[in-house]
């Protein structure tokens, strides 16, 4: 494994979004945890979760305790290991009964969902707290201010920020400062309108956390975008999925993806992405 930094935790280079274990479609209990021991086994050491990642409807923080269980039963050094989670985002139905996602920034609401996800992950001290996603209904420096005043109680160790554009990117930066360490916002070759947070972020020596990295979740994908990685994939004899983690990493050095994956031979092979070293002809014809 190769190893990258989120503030002071000393991550892989590539780390695993663990919410397709958690929402509709999850695989059973006992398998989500054998892919968990899975990637963890294999070198990963940075696990991402969410106060929203549960099926609408159901048990909520479903996979923050997933991580937690995990954790407690994998037999390897459980220091070497950092857990992000997220606040002010929650599940719930729209009138036509479709699940959604709805947000939540309130003070109230951030200060008790950040105490409730240090219990559901058995901690005293959350390694990483995003703030999940803006709420227009709250001014965006409250909210962050809301999780600064949630680091200096101690709950939290570092914070983050989460789908956020480049102004909320430096209005964090200018209020949490050094406690500011990463930015998580979607990134892929089909979704690369936020490279201008990509590319702040590395000026400001704060890590890229890129969630959907392989293209999004249960979305039909645009083929066009992915054609070239394909190619390559196909003339090397690997899954495309290696090219484009290997393409991402090549955008910087702080830039992290976290591909999630229902089955531990898919997020193995990602892992693999680590050690492709794309030539310079085949990065020349990508994006």
């Amino acid at each position: 494994m190769k190893y990258r930094q989120i503030g002071p935790f000393r991550t892989s280079a590539i780390a695993y979004g663990s919410m397709p274990l958690s929402i509709e479609g999850r695989p059973h209990r006992d398998a989500a945890i054998k892919v968990l021991h899975d990637v963890l086994d294999a070198g990963c050491t940075h696990i991402d979760t969410a106060w929203a990642y549960y099926q609408a409807g159901g048990e909520e923080q479903y996979g923050e305790k997933l991580v937690a269980d995990a954790l407690a039963s994998w037999e390897g050094d459980r220091s070497t290991i950092s857990v992000a989670t997220k606040v002010g985002h929650f599940r719930c139905f729209n009138d036509a009964g479709q699940a959604v996602w709805d947000v939540d920034g309130s003070p109230q609401r951030l200060r008790r969902d950040a105490q409730l996800s240090a219990e559901a992950l058995r901690t005293d001290q959350i390694d990483l707290l995003y703030l999940h996603r803006p709420d227009p209904k709250v001014d965006y420096e409250d909210m962050v201010k809301t999780l600064a005043s949630i680091l200096d109680d101690g709950l939290a160790r570092t914070a983050g920020i989460s789908n956020a554009n480049p102004d909320q990117i430096r209005l964090a930066h200018a209020i949490l400062g050094d406690r500011l360490v990463a930015v998580q916002n979607q990134f892929s070759p089909g979704f690369m309108s936020s490279r201008p947070e990509m590319e702040l972020c590395g000026e400001l020596g704060l890590a890229f956390v890129a969630w959907s990295p392989l293209g999004g979740y249960r979305r039909p994908l645009d083929e066009d975008a992915f054609a070239a990685f394909q190619r390559i994939a196909d003339a090397r004899g690997i899954s495309r999925a290696q090219v484009i983690l290997a393409w991402e990493l090549k955008q910087g050095p702080h830039v992290i993806p976290i591909p999630g994956s229902h089955r531990s031979q898919t997020i193995l092979d990602s892992l693999n992405a680590v050690d492709l070293t794309l030539t310079d002809e085949e990065l020349a014809r990508l994006p």
